[in-house]
């Protein structure tokens, strides 16, 4: 009698029978990083010259010097959500 393998060979080298490919979404519009931002969003520039941003983030041109955080339905990357926090971050902390 000849002995049998518990194991049945496999054939390493066949490609799956289906491949299933992962739903894709879009990330829709928001400020969260991969969404498209909804507005524009700026931030004021000192007077003083020295390109310290102040004021909140606004989503018109404020007028004078200011920094440009994102494009309206330009995606949102992680440095402007960095500086959508940090400007957040520094009005609920009173400005410091």
């Amino acid at each position: 009698m000849a002995a049998r393998n518990s194991k049945p060979e496999q054939d390493t080298g066949a490609a799956p029978a289906a491949t299933v490919r992962t739903q894709e979404y879009d990330a829709g519009v928001g400020w969260e990083i991969g969404q498209t931002a909804p507005e524009d969003a700026f931030r004021a520039l000192d007077d003083a010259g020295t390109g310290g941003v102040t004021g909140p983030v606004v989503h018109t041109h404020p007028g004078g010097y200011a920094r440009q955080i994102t494009v309206k339905g330009q995606v949102i990357s992680a440095g402007a959500r960095r500086e959508l926090d940090a400007a957040e971050a520094e009005q609920r902390d009173g400005g410091a």
